[in-house]
């Protein structure tokens, strides 16, 4: 069989040709792959320890907590401390960027030693359970460096509940009083068990626990103040909730936290 013989320039116009084929392949390929649109849905949202924030939030100081669908949820650590509060890391059960404990004197019978607030927006009105999630970090005792003061002076009430029980913090005009430390319209808020990691628990009334409710008749912005009382108790982070919540759906992990406003 006789062969065809191609002369030179035929392979190299066909090597030519071969070559612009596959970088017109690179270069379509490579488009496709840039223009693709991002998926919003497939963004990662922020965890459960980032607060979402808005304005110009750069000073704690001007911080506003906003209540949204009857939840506030609050990391501890998000407010201006006296040097004796520490902001501490030790553990395995904390949150965000870590817990704050008292390292300074107790003031186990006059409030308002190493006080800080915080400003919280309510939009929902009505009653609202109290509660935070704290530790002792100080000795072995359960029934020791556990407990810090707490105020809501703004509120329209403030007050312990155990079935038919309600008490109300002294020198607020309102009886009867629990048992136990109170002052000047404070309450000392504890946890109990010898089980001394952090845990959702918040108690008013020497051994008769109450559990804590803020009432709002009005939408509008409140205080909420802590002062220390007890030496090594920690707290990583609280929340105010109404009915339309449990317990349980408080102390989920994935709970998200509530949005910061600045200077509202």
């Amino acid at each position: 069989m006789k062969r065809t013989k191609f002369p030179n320039s035929f392979f190299s116009f066909s090597s030519l040709i071969f070559s612009t084929v596959v970088l017109m392949m690179t270069v379509s390929c490579s488009t496709e792959t840039t223009d693709v649109p991002i998926d919003e849905e497939q963004i990662t949202p922020p965890s459960e320890e980032e607060a979402p924030k808005t304005g110009d939030c750069t000073d704690k100081g001007d911080y506003v907590f906003v209540e949204k669908d009857g939840l506030v949820h609050v990391q501890f650590e998000e407010a201006v401390f006296d040097s004796d509060w520490k902001l501490s890391t030790d553990g395995d059960a904390l949150s965000g960027k870590g817990y704050m404990v008292w390292t300074g004197e107790q003031s186990l019978g006059n409030p308002g030693l190493g006080a800080t607030s915080f400003k919280i927006k309510i939009e929902n009105t009505g009653v609202y359970r109290f509660i935070w999630k704290s530790a002792v970090k100080m000795g072995d005792s359960g029934t020791d460096h556990n407990d810090t003061w707490l105020r809501f002076a703004d509120a329209s009430d403030f007050y312990g509940q155990k079935a038919e029980s309600t008490v109300y913090p002294r020198d607020t005009g309102k009886t009867p009083n629990p048992e136990g430390a109170s002052k000047d319209g404070w309450f000392k808020i504890y946890r109990s068990g010898n089980d001394l990691n952090f845990k959702w628990q918040s108690s008013t009334f020497d051994n008769n626990g109450h559990d804590v409710f803020v009432k709002f008749d009005e939408a509008g912005i409140y205080t909420m103040e802590v002062s220390a009382r007890s030496s090594g108790h920690g707290i990583d982070k609280f929340a105010l909730f109404n009915d339309s919540y449990t317990k349980a759906d408080i102390t989920a992990e994935t709970l998200a936290l509530s949005a910061i406003s600045c200077g509202d």
